[in-house]
């Protein structure tokens, strides 16, 4: 790996752990819907200004489709979740949750596309689960029914990101990365619009909501989408998602400095649990090559 991409990973796991520290203080504001579609809606104009000035077509009268339904899968409901379990859980749990993303995604994949369910990748399935349930149980935050549905918001989240990979292998491997990041941003933004009345907003929105609000869309969401882009073109998808066991570490560190929160002995024996999860499933030995007789 070249050091130029070894900095581009590392940035892209400290701006996305930090989304989890930018939802804790955004969503008791505005609530978990108007954080997701302002996230979403800033980033996605954002993002078309970027296509458009770089002479680029969108294709929306043919691919307003898969716009919309990864928008959604990808963007729209996952954003929404994560919001949601910001009111209740530190930021670290929700970014640990969030790595298991790959395992649902290898569940999805073998239901959905034929992929072969390896005993490795049930072996990280197995030791993701008992690494979540070790850190909802026996984590920091006090067990109680509001870190459950909080923790199974992450969890529905992390399922949602593994389905819109599936779809996105089958049904949009001929629209542009680029442009189906920057589509999916704008179809999620017309996805959550008709919801919004049935989440007022929760509490006073100061200028300092505001500005995390921006951030979290222009940095998380649109600088973000582009970086994740470019190492997946340079390095490929494979070990573009190493970003994935570097999240939850920056979320761990950003939300000890800048909130407080607590970051014991059981937690990373959760986080790095769920962290060899993802490891046995995102890496698969390569096989032999057969002898030719």
């Amino acid at each position: 790996m070249r050091s130029a991409d070894l900095f581009r990973l590392i940035l892209l796991a400290a701006i996305w752990g930090a989304s989890f520290l930018f939802l804790r203080i955004v969503a008791p504001a505005l609530g978990p819907l108007w954080t997701a579609e302002s996230r979403v809606a800033i980033a996605g104009a954002a993002m078309l200004l970027f296509i458009l000035a770089g002479g680029r077509s969108m294709h929306f009268g043919t691919s307003w489709r898969q716009y919309l339904i990864l928008g959604t899968l990808n963007s729209a409901l996952p954003f929404a979740l994560f919001s949601y379990a910001a009111l209740t859980l530190p930021a670290g749990y929700s970014a640990i949750l969030n790595a298991t993303s790959p395992l649902w995604g290898a569940l999805v994949g073998a239901a959905v596309l034929g992929e072969t369910l390896t005993a490795r990748k049930i072996t990280g399935l197995l030791i993701g689960i008992a690494g979540v349930a070790f850190l909802v149980r026996l984590g920091p935050a006090q067990f109680s029914p509001q870190v459950m549905v909080a923790a199974a918001a992450c969890v529905l989240a992390a399922l949602c990101y593994g389905i819109a990979g599936a779809y996105s292998k089958k049904a949009s491997s001929g629209i542009a990365p680029p442009q189906m990041a920057t589509g999916s941003q704008l179809g999620a933004a017309l996805v959550l619009l008709p919801f919004l009345p049935l989440s007022p907003i929760r509490g006073e929105v100061t200028p300092m909501v505001i500005m995390i609000a921006l951030v979290l869309a222009l940095l998380c969401s649109a600088v973000a989408y582009f970086i994740y882009f470019r190492l997946i073109a340079d390095l490929g998808p494979t070990k573009a998602l190493t970003v994935t066991f570097l999240i939850p570490l920056f979320a761990l560190i950003w939300g000890a400095l800048f909130l407080g929160e607590a970051v014991t002995l059981n937690m990373l024996i959760g986080c790095a649990m769920v962290v060899l999860a993802t490891w046995l499933v995102v890496f698969q030995p390569a096989t032999a090559p057969k002898a030719v007789a």
